[in-house]
């Protein structure tokens, strides 16, 4: 009888001992002391619940170059001036007081001019943006382009502003010259006019800027040649504003002059503006 009386009496204890320890663990959870399951990590460690979408960004198909806008084409006026209403009014007046301030005087003998030497290879990539100064123009210019990795343009539309013909671009041997890239102010123009002056860095640049540079019919651009406002005009008289205004921006920020019929058929253009 003594033994089953302790027995009992162990327990009693036992069950007592279960009993204060369930409910201080209840105590200590409804404090908030012990932590769920579901707000602990496995492994034993707490998790924060981050509730902000992630930001994502974008990332271009192609390289963006640093270029000038596309020029718009509009069609010719029927007075032939082709000047009047077809540009921005304030950007005609910035032109002529442009015009103003260049120094005029006689063209300089083209003896020495090496396109390749003196303004480097075309095309080069200036702007260090992964694609050559030719297919960024294009890019530029035309559209509906279709492109051979991030810089190859294959196709496109273009409408010349030259000639407001519509040209269909298809990268090819004997297609590719349809569309050209056309220097506004002619390089060996800008070499006769003060491009000697220049360094090699800055001939190249001249070269290569966007503001300098449309893509256009390849019949208008051979038609131009080396020619300046006073000797070669677009057949598109609703561009002659544009297309003056570029040559007088361009012989402004590289600190060439004009010769003498050169301003004065630019004059012409612009007081049409």
């Amino acid at each position: 009888m003594t033994s089953r009386r302790r027995r009992t009496r162990t327990t009693l204890t036992s069950l007592i001992v279960v009993l204060a320890l369930a409910v201080g663990g209840y105590a200590l959870h409804s404090a908030g002391v012990i932590a769920p399951d579901a707000e602990a990590a496995a492994g034993g460690t707490a998790t924060t619940t981050v509730t902000d979408a992630p930001t994502v960004t974008a990332v271009p198909s192609a390289p963006e170059p640093s270029r000038a806008s596309r020029p718009t084409v509009t069609d010719g006026g029927a007075d032939g001036t082709g000047g009047a209403g077809s540009t921005d009014r304030a950007a005609a007046a910035t032109a002529r007081a442009q015009l103003g301030a260049l120094p005029v005087k006689g063209k300089s003998p083209a003896t020495g001019y090496d396109r390749v030497g003196d303004f480097g290879t075309a095309w080069l990539d200036v702007d260090h943006n992964g694609c050559d100064t030719r297919n960024d123009v294009l890019a530029r210019d035309l559209t509906g382009v279709q492109r051979q990795g991030p810089c190859k343009v294959l196709r496109g539309t273009l409408v010349s502003p030259y000639t407001g013909a519509t040209i269909d671009f298809v990268r090819g041997n004997t297609t590719s010259t349809l569309v050209q890239i056309d220097h506004v102010v002619a390089l060996e123009n800008a070499w006769r006019t003060g491009a000697q002056r220049l360094s090699q860095a800055q001939r190249e640049a001249l070269a290569n800027d966007p503001s300098n540079l449309f893509a256009v019919d390849g019949r208008s651009n051979s038609q131009k040649g080396s020619g300046d406002a006073a000797t070669w005009l677009p057949a598109n008289t609703a561009f002659r504003c544009t297309y003056v205004e570029h040559q007088v921006a361009v012989k402004t920020k590289y600190g060439l002059w004009v010769a003498p019929a050169e301003r004065d058929a630019m004059a012409r253009v612009l007081a049409t503006c």
